[in-house]
């Protein structure tokens, strides 16, 4: 092996690990996001839209956002909201990362590859606003930026021919969708608190097996087509 040879190596597999390390930021940021919110959860004082009184956290009626109010719907001081936000902001963070390094993976045009880029880390920094009292315009504002990227991704994995992944993505954009009707227009709104917490963890699930794809990928070194 020439001196040439065995720097270009090097590059390669520095190349080869840097990449590794931006895959596993998605993977853990959630990770942590989910324990966060059970703990916001168990030390929520109580109270939701359908029961001011109620103690404690409740699965069914209350609505992931609730746990960043202060105070409490119950009107107490709200212990949890530290871990709530705390929890939220690691998720949107890392949530940008994923969108900022995915579209290489696809090797596609680099207009592609900046759509998904640039509007899904600015969704998501936008987002990370959640929690002040501009509450439903940062969800309107955020939500509609990210649906392009979400838009492109869903392309760009139907050209790949990946089906599960695409068609897991579109059952993502319906909930959503059934999220924003219900939301607008308060029919069943009775449902959407679970509702909500289903299209969360559904949108959690497509990142993470998209993101476990990218690592079985950058460690065989091929693209999605391939």
């Amino acid at each position: 092996m020439t001196g040439a040879d065995g720097k270009k190596n090097k590059l390669s597999l520095k190349k080869h690990l840097s990449t590794e390390k931006w895959i596993f930021i998605p993977i853990i940021g959630i990770i942590l996001f989910v324990i966060l919110y059970i703990v916001a959860a168990v030390y929520y004082p109580g109270g939701s839209d359908r029961n001011r009184t109620a103690e404690g956290f409740d699965w069914v009626n209350n609505y992931w956002c609730d746990l960043l109010a202060e105070p409490a719907k119950n009107g107490a001081h709200n212990p949890g909201r530290i871990f709530a936000l705390t929890g939220m902001i690691i998720l949107f963070s890392t949530i940008a990362v994923f969108w900022y390094y995915l579209p290489p993976f696809f090797h596609e045009k680099k207009r592609n590859i900046l759509i998904i880029r640039y509007t899904g880390t600015l969704s998501m920094v936008i987002l990370i606003f959640i929690f002040t009292r501009f509450h439903d315009s940062v969800i309107g504002i955020g939500s509609t930026i990210s649906a392009v990227p979400m838009a492109a991704t869903l392309s760009e994995l139907r050209k790949n021919h990946l089906k599960t992944l695409y068609f897991l993505g579109w059952f993502c954009i319906l909930l959503i969708l059934v999220n924003f009707l219900i939301y607008l227009t308060g029919w069943f709104i009775v449902f959407l608190p679970v509702l909500q917490k289903i299209t969360l963890l559904s949108f959690l699930a497509w990142i993470l097996i998209i993101d476990l794809k990218c690592l079985v990928i950058s460690r065989n070194k091929r693209g999605f087509r391939e």
